[in-house]
């Protein structure tokens, strides 16, 4: 069976001519104080075209004769570093994982670039100019083509990013079972909270009980910081204090999700930190999950994701009249002022944009929410769905959420 990162180059390479290059960098720490760096996180790009995670790694490709020969060059770390932070990967390692054609060390990038650009005639390199990357790996990039440009004026610099933003969309067999492994620990995660849930914890307390599980489990971290809203705090869509007592009769918003091998999952969930919804919450509850149903249920290849959103308010809207919250549909606003979903990958907000038309193997959210402030209730119901070639399938259907299913395990299950 063929490398999945170098099938993955190979159809990136159909972007680009012969003798095309391309030039990608796996980024570097960043320091935080003298004696401290933040973690480490590779740009996801890179990550994605060799399975590579370490820092200060380049890849180099070039398309001849309608191949593409790939280049990794990788540090040659010095004994007495090795001693105080431990060994990078090294060649052998390399060419096993990625399947590229050769490896050398980082300091003959240079002139082994120089030597290639003054074969070419018309030489054109392709940079990841990435800028919604919050690891900055887009400046080495820069720092480069930079070079370049001074030294060869007659190099012609173009962007590769879009190319491999619409390779990563669509998810291959690999990446999709990544996400089911991240969206199970997550569900171990969240069955933890579910035990051990009760009123009277600060909301960071509870949190603890789904960093535990994912750890114990093997998750490489988080998809993000955790969202554990208690009461009033769960209107407010990005709250992360976590610090609040939660109070008997509160519901319990929770957005988080593990990263296993780099792909996340993102699950909300809303629980009664009593073990039991008030006759009103299970009212509003019901609306939401409602309207998610019905928005899951319309997910297929060609749909587009305002039409999505368009099922969602109007479910939203029927349910808020029914109950006479409110009479007509501008006042939704009010209660329902968030996007339906998004892609879901190796970033929770995927590359692909905030609007686009659904196609089979893209995996996305779908995360309908009500938030009414005036009774203290906020509630997101959050799954991940695969879009299939006939429709859709819900990767995370094993984490229960009928109001029935959350009661009757809580009931069963709580300390």
């Amino acid at each position: 069976m063929e490398n999945i990162y170098l099938l993955r180059r190979k159809k990136l390479s159909s972007n680009m001519r012969n003798g095309d290059m391309c030039i990608i960098f796996s980024g570097k720490q960043v320091r935080i104080s003298r004696d401290e760096y933040y973690e480490f996180n590779t740009n996801k790009n890179f990550y994605y075209l060799t399975g590579l995670k370490d820092e200060n790694l380049i890849l180099f490709i070039r398309k001849i004769n309608g191949d593409v020969k790939s280049t990794l060059f990788i540090e040659n770390r010095p004994e007495d570093m090795i001693k105080w932070i431990g060994k990078t990967i090294l060649k052998d390692e390399a060419i096993s994982i990625s399947s590229v054609d050769e490896v050398i060390y980082i300091d003959e990038f240079y002139s082994f670039l120089n030597n290639i650009i003054l074969e070419e005639e018309s030489p054109t390199v392709y940079f990841d100019f990435d800028r919604d990357d919050y690891r900055h790996a887009h400046i080495y990039s820069e720092e480069c083509a930079n070079k370049l440009k001074v030294k060869y004026p007659h190099v012609d610099i173009k962007n590769i990013y879009v190319h491999i933003k619409n390779l990563r969309i669509i998810k291959d067999d690999y990446e999709i079972s990544k996400i089911k492994g991240a969206i199970d620990i997550t569900r171990l995660g969240i069955l933890n909270i579910m035990r051990n849930l009760k009123p009277n914890m600060y909301e960071y307390q509870i949190e603890s009980y789904f960093d535990y599980m994912i750890k114990y489990s093997g998750a490489n971290g988080y998809a993000f910081k955790s969202i554990v809203a208690s009461g009033e705090n769960a209107v407010i869509l990005h709250y992360i204090e976590n610090d609040n007592k939660i109070k008997d009769g509160d519901l319990v918003l929770f957005d988080l999700g593990a990263e296993k091998d780099f792909y996340r999952a993102d699950i909300s969930r809303t629980f009664p930190a009593n073990g039991k919804f008030t006759d009103r919450q299970k009212e509003i509850y019901n609306i939401v999950l409602n309207a998610q149903l019905k928005v899951i249920d319309a997910i297929c290849p060609g749909v587009s994701q305002s039409d999505l959103n368009e099922i969602a308010k109007e479910n939203l809207y029927l349910g808020l009249k029914k109950i006479g919250k409110i009479a007509n549909r501008e006042e939704l606003s009010n209660y329902y002022y968030h996007g339906i979903g998004h892609l879901l990958g190796l970033d929770t907000h995927d590359v692909g944009g905030r609007d686009f038309v659904y196609k089979e193997g893209m995996v996305v959210t779908v995360e309908p929410g009500l938030y009414i402030k005036d009774e203290g209730i906020g509630i997101r119901i959050e799954d991940d769905i695969l879009v299939t070639k006939d429709g859709h399938e819900v990767l995370s259907s094993g984490i229960i959420k009928t109001v029935d299913e959350i009661e009757g395990f809580m009931r069963e299950n709580c300390n």
